[in-house]
């Protein structure tokens, strides 16, 4: 049985959709067979494996309204063992198009539930908000994946998402558990990507992944090229870094 797991923040910009990607690509390379879903309407991790709008006309959206199968939404990628329920803008209407819906939490959850046997690993990339894609997509998880970067301001909004993670337990998953917090755009050089190493294992203790991900060029270029990094560049720090994340996530489950 898969387990699921959701990569959360509601601040944009903290290296979110590249650990999705990368994580789900280094999953695959370590011969698990991985789902990833975009759940986030800019269908960056969609794009960012090679996969254009032309190529699909089943997406999130259709999975979260139950408006086809889930297996009809499922592309496979030319990334091993990786397949991808990919994402575009009519995600955006979901929020409205779900309001008056009974459960509305829980339609995520409900057409996992049909594919969870298929994979080791489902890993959702959610949107930069706490709105009921959010809702839905940690209704549906094992677990949570927490990105934050080693930049100013690091900190700033944790307390609300660990809230809303309190509130999906409490309502609506009780199982969730916050699988943990990986600190990405590190720098070594600069005295401030320090600073928030340290803070943030002061605050989390062992709650903080022991990788973490550097600042690294190639990270940067792979999805232009549509291309998970690992594909892109394999000797790359990023691609390192990623893989061992990626044993780091396989050791913990």
């Amino acid at each position: 049985m898969g387990k699921v797991i959701s990569v959360s923040n509601q601040k944009g910009g903290v290296g979110k959709t590249t650990t999705s990607l990368s994580l789900a690509a280094s999953l695959g390379v370590l011969e698990k067979k991985v789902l990833l879903i975009d759940a986030d309407p800019q269908g960056n991790a969609t794009s960012g494996i090679g996969i254009n709008s032309d190529d699909f006309n089943k997406s999130s959206y259709d999975v979260l309204l139950n408006q086809c199968e889930i297996n009809d939404s499922i592309i496979k990628t030319k990334s091993p063992n990786l397949d991808i329920i990919p994402a575009n803008i009519d995600l955006v209407a979901v929020e409205i198009e779900l309001v008056d819906t009974n459960k509305r939490e829980h339609m995520l959850t409900k057409m996992i539930d049909k594919i969870k046997k298929d994979y080791d690993f489902i890993i959702i990339d959610c949107p930069p908000s706490l709105g009921l894609i959010t809702m839905n997509a940690l209704t549906a998880s094992n677990s949570v994946i927490i990105p934050i970067q080693c930049e100013y301001y690091a900190l700033e909004g944790l307390g609300k998402l660990l809230n809303t993670i309190k509130g999906i337990q409490k309502v609506h998953n009780d199982n969730l558990e916050i699988e943990g917090i990986l600190l990405t755009m590190f720098d070594s050089r600069l005295r401030l990507s320090n600073q928030v190493k340290d803070d943030v294992k002061k605050h989390f203790g062992d709650m903080v992944f022991s990788t973490i991900i550097p600042r690294n060029v190639s990270l940067g270029e792979a999805p232009s090229h549509g291309e998970s990094i690992i594909v892109y560049n394999s000797t790359s720090k990023g691609s390192k870094s990623y893989i061992k994340f990626a044993q780091e996530v396989i050791n913990l489950n």
